[in-house]
């Protein structure tokens, strides 16, 4: 079973239309990349299968679930960590993880607290206000705080986006310990994140998916030497 499948997808704005027809497959437990250069419909396709929009037409069946039907079902078992960091910047880590756990109503609250401060390594900047830590540890529990609520997709929207080298390599290592476990779709604008980190990636170009593969066949269909360039490739057209 495919935890997200959509058939016609469709977004218009007015006259625009920003998403045109998308047919897209992603498997369970799959780090599935959504590629595109700005206003190739990437953000709309993502609020689309988010729930935080509705398609004009098409359908989005997230775990065999419709979108139309069931999207109080589905927004239970999905999660989002934006691209601005989620977290309250006066309250502590600690008190970040409680509150959220407290808005998701999660039963063994501890528990959960403690295995994601396990799994993060959070024990050192528990106690820490929020807006003191830096760039790289504040994504770390916004991730974090996305998990609270044991989520099986999770939307990570441009994750390292403003971090440094070094810091983005380490959330790197977060995200890869989540592979397999959930499902994962991926924004970013840094194509080694999307070759190192993702299962496969779709590339979109003016509202349409134009292109899926791994990177590696990416590259090989575009005849080109690297996966950055296989990007452009199919972005601009070049390939068709």
């Amino acid at each position: 079973m495919a935890a997200i499948e959509t058939k016609k997808l469709t977004k218009k704005f007015k006259d625009k239309v920003a998403v045109n027809e998308i047919d897209l497959k992603i498997k369970q437990g799959e780090l599935f990349a959504l590629l595109g250069v700005n206003g190739a419909g990437k953000t709309t396709t993502i609020k689309m299968l988010s729930g935080l929009i509705l398609p004009t037409s098409g359908d989005i069946m997230i775990e065999n679930m419709n979108m139309k039907k069931d999207i109080f079902k589905i927004k239970e078992i999905l999660n989002v960590s934006p691209q601005e960091t989620a977290i309250a910047p006066n309250l502590t880590v600690k008190e970040n993880l409680e509150f959220m756990a407290g808005v998701y109503q999660i039963k063994d609250k501890d528990s959960k607290i403690n295995e994601l401060i396990k799994e993060f390594k959070l024990g050192e900047v528990l106690t820490k206000r929020a807006k003191t830590l830096s760039g790289g540890w504040q994504r770390k529990v916004s991730i974090a705080i996305s998990l609270i609520n044991d989520p099986k997709i999770l939307f990570l929207d441009e994750p390292t986006l403003g971090l440094d080298v070094i810091a983005r390599k380490e959330l790197w290592k977060v995200i890869e310990g989540l592979k397999g476990k959930i499902t994962i779709i991926l924004t970013t604008h840094y194509m080694e994140e999307a070759e190192s980190l993702s299962d496969r990636i779709g590339v979109m170009a003016n509202g349409s998916l134009v292109d899926i593969g791994t990177s590696k066949e990416l590259i090989k269909k575009t005849k080109t030497k690297n996966f950055e360039d296989a990007f452009v490739s199919i972005a601009t057209g070049g390939e068709r």
